[in-house]
């Protein structure tokens, strides 16, 4: 039995289909002051698949996450695998100020206490979110799927990571397709000036692809774009597991002359075209 919350309904329906599973009719309105009701339709069976991203609106798809759960537990669930596909709050998981929340800490309690017993996510931004489980985890690579998009659309790939950060997806690539990797590397010149550059490889006529698990804002992207066609690259695509995309980002993305940007279905968003129903469905069987 597979329950899709708001913000991950198609997303669902798709992971339904790849099982040749029930789809469970849900419904989420808002009353007029804003509160949420949360009504779930069908029979309630002994174990439930929920599946709910928590990016923005972050709070309101948290806390219909967390009203759907504390439902299926008293309605009968004994089993409730959750899966999280973008783990909104993910890169709050420690005090970098004195003072600060955890607030991914306080997430996770939330979560665990409303009835999940299992816990699926894809690519978290940082792997200490685990720890602030006690129910078991597991976190899907969806790495191989973007691996398989560029493989259709380039004949001479180069993978980039925008910082090292992000080299570890951009290995992961570059192993699968068997081509060239780098990382972007800023050298201080002088006291006043950064000098950004890709570290050892020349770009000049190769199609460089960047490589990242989040675009937020686009900015790091921008970037790594303009130093890409700097150095004489082909051509720049961009490639990310989690679009979560604020604001103009993919206007200020395209605008520097990227060919395209190929995104996983994790969020909803107008280049998320590659989806993660089969990496799912394949985790849950």
């Amino acid at each position: 039995m597979i329950i899709g919350g708001s913000s991950s309904q198609k997303l669902a329906a798709k992971v339904a289909k790849e099982l040749n599973d029930q789809l469970c009719p849900i419904e989420t309105r808002k009353f007029p002051d804003g509160e949420r009701y949360i009504r779930i339709k069908g029979e309630i069976e002994k174990e439930v698949v929920v599946i709910q991203s928590t990016g923005f609106p972050q709070d309101e798809n948290i806390m219909e996450l967390l009203f759907i759960l504390k439902n299926l537990k008293s309605l009968g669930a004994e089993k409730i695998k959750v899966v999280i596909p973008y783990f909104g709050y993910g890169r709050q998981e420690k005090r970098f100020k004195r003072g600060e929340s955890v607030s991914a800490a306080a997430v996770a309690s939330l979560i665990e206490d409303c009835g999940a017993s299992e816990l699926i996510c894809i690519n978290l931004h940082e792997k200490q979110m685990c720890d602030f489980f006690n129910i078991p985890v597991h976190e899907l690579s969806a790495i191989p799927l973007i691996a398989r998009h560029i493989q259709e659309q380039l004949e001479n790939p180069v993978i980039i990571a925008p910082d090292k950060g992000a080299l570890l997806h951009a290995q992961e690539i570059s192993r699968i397709l068997d081509c060239p990797c780098d990382h972007m590397e800023k050298t201080r010149l002088s006291p006043d000036k950064v000098e950004t550059r890709v570290k050892n490889l020349d770009v000049k006529g190769l199609q460089a692809v960047i490589i990242d698990d989040i675009i937020s804002t686009g900015g790091t992207i921008v970037n790594a774009t303009e130093i890409l066609m700097q150095h004489g690259a082909e051509s720049v695509t961009v490639g990310c597991v989690h679009p979560v995309l604020v604001e103009d980002a993919l206007l200020k993305i395209f605008a520097t002359g990227v060919e395209d940007v190929l995104a996983t279905d994790t969020l909803t968003s107008q280049v998320s075209s590659i989806s993660v129903a089969p990496l799912i469905a394949e985790a849950l069987k």
